[in-house]
C-alpha cells in the first residue's frame, strides 16, 4: 500500500489551514510563503503577479528541464488558496502537497519533457490566477503539450454521485477512483494517462466536448481557463462535491482524507506524466 512521505505529510499539515484571501489573509500569506519556499528549495521560482476584478494575487512557477528539452512543456498546477470558512484539506491542500512532491521527484529524476509546476492563487475567486496565466501564455504564443489541474485528490467514499444519472452505469457506485476530465483535444493522451495511472490507483476518464459547457460542474477548476484559450487541458480529481460531503465546510480536515489513496495518486501522476 502506498504511503505519503514524511515531507508530503508535513506539506499537507502546513497547507491545510484557513487561507481565504478575505476571510483569513494571514493564513493565505502563511501558505504562500510555504509554497514559495518549498519550490525555491528546488530551483528558481518565477512570481507571476496579476490583478483581476480588483483582486491581486501571485502564481508561483517552477520550470524543470526534461530529458528532451526541445519538446513542448507540460504544465501541472494546483491552487493554494482555500475556500471560505473551510480548512480546505482536500480542497486543495491535497493537490498542493502532490504538486510539491512531484517537483521534488522530477528535480531528481527529470521527466521526458520540460515541466512547469504552477501554484495558482485565487482559484476560489473564479479561477483568477489560472485565467491570468492562461491569457499571458496565449498572448505570448507559448505552446503547451498539456495543462493538468490537480483538484482535490484525497477523498474516497462508499458512494459516488454524478452530474448526470446515466454516468453511474459507466463509472459505478463507489467513490474509490481518481477521475481524469479532459477536453476533446487530448483524447489519445487521456487514454494513455488513464492506463499508466491505473497501474497505481483506480483511474477513470471523462472526455468532455465543447470545453465542458454542457456540463458546468466539470469546469470548476484551473483547467477551464486553459480550455477557453484553446489549450489541451485536463483536471485530475476525486470528483469534489460529487463525493466529498465536507466540500467547502470546516469539516474538510486531514482526518477525513484517505492518505494511502493520495499517495497512490501521486505515484500514478509521477509514472504517467513522466513519460508523456
Amino acid at each position: 500500500m502506498a504511503a505519503l512521505t514524511p515531507t508530503s505529510l508535513q506539506d499537507l499539515t502546513t497547507i491545510a489551514i484557513p487561507r481565504h484571501a478575505r476571510w483569513d489573509p494571514l493564513g493565505l500569506m502563511t501558505v504562500r510563503s510555504h509554497v514559495r519556499e518549498s519550490l525555491a528549495s528546488i530551483g528558481p521560482v518565477e512570481e507571476h503577479r496579476f490583478i483581476s476584478n480588483s483582486e491581486d494575487g501571485v502564481n508561483f512557477i517552477l520550470k524543470l528541464p526534461g530529458r528532451q528539452p526541445t519538446l513542448k512543456p507540460l504544465l501541472v498546477g494546483a491552487h493554494y488558496d482555500g475556500p471560505l470558512h473551510s480548512i480546505g484539506a482536500d480542497d486543495n491542500a491535497s493537490a498542493v502537497a502532490a504538486l510539491l512532491e512531484l517537483a521534488r521527484r522530477w528535480s531528481a529524476h527529470p521527466p521526458r519533457r520540460p515541466v512547469w509546476l504552477v501554484a495558482f492563487d485565487l482559484e476560489e475567486w473564479g479561477m483568477l490566477g489560472s485565467a491570468a496565466l492562461a491569457e499571458k501564455l496565449r498572448t505570448d504564443q507559448q505552446p503547451l503539450k498539456l495543462m493538468v489541474s490537480l483538484e482535490m485528490l484525497a477523498y474516497t467514499s462508499e458512494e459516488q454521485n454524478y452530474p448526470h444519472p446515466a454516468m453511474r452505469a459507466v463509472y459505478g457506485d463507489r467513490g474509490d477512483f481518481i477521475a481524469l476530465v479532459g477536453n476533446a483535444g487530448p483524447a489519445l493522451m487521456l487514454t494513455q494517462l488513464t492506463h499508466a495511472m491505473g497501474q497505481h490507483v483506480i483511474t477513470k476518464a471523462l472526455p468532455v466536448p465543447r470545453a465542458g459547457r454542457d456540463v458546468p460542474d466539470v469546469r470548476l477548476s484551473d483547467h477551464s481557463p486553459f480550455w477557453d484559450r484553446g489549450y489541451d487541458a485536463l483536471m485530475v480529481t476525486d470528483t469534489s462535491f460529487m463525493r466529498n460531503p465536507n466540500y467547502h465546510q470546516m469539516s474538510d480536515t486531514i482526518e477525513t482524507l484517505d492518505l494511502p489513496f493520495l499517495a497512490a495518486v501521486i505515484d500514478g501522476l509521477d509514472s504517467a506524466l513522466s513519460e508523456l
